[in-house]
């Protein structure tokens, strides 16, 4: 028997170095951007969130603060429009949120301002996105039509 010869390995062309590496860092960067498309979007998504509810709860303390003098006397529900603003904006400063509380005629309009900080999309230039949420709020009755 003969020895079997081992070829050696071929070489490759010079022109072929390099295409797969420019694939990979393309790919690369597509994925991470994404990524950060999507986690960062998320984010957003739960600040305003986040910001709807705040204005909410706000726009709920402040319609609690009905003149009792006129509710007593003529049975009619009328908003005490500097405290239902105060009250407004007490809740905000309660939790820390940054807003704005008006009210009009019986209504408390309140808007929440938040500033999401980006996590990925940071690296690509986008520092921080602002979303606001407005929410208005008007005194009922209780469920038995008394107040509570």
């Amino acid at each position: 028997m003969t020895p079997r010869r081992l070829r050696p390995p071929r070489c490759r062309r010079a022109g072929d170095a390099g295409q797969i590496t420019a694939f990979v860092v393309v790919m690369m960067a597509a994925l991470i951007l994404l990524a950060g498309l999507v986690l960062d979007g998320g984010l957003t998504l739960a600040a305003r969130e986040r910001a709807l509810g705040e204005a909410q709860e706000a726009a709920r303390a402040g319609a609690q603060a009905i003149n009792l003098a006129v509710y007593r006397q003529d049975g009619k529900l009328v908003l005490t429009r500097g405290q239902a603003v105060a009250d407004a904006r007490a809740y905000l400063a309660g939790i820390g949120a940054a807003g704005t509380a008006s009210a009009t005629g019986n209504a408390v309009t309140v808007t929440v301002t938040i500033i999401q900080p980006m996590q990925i999309l940071d690296a690509a230039g986008l520092r921080a996105i602002t979303v606001h949420a407005t929410a208005t709020a008007t005194p009922v009755l209780g469920i038995n039509g008394e107040l509570p």
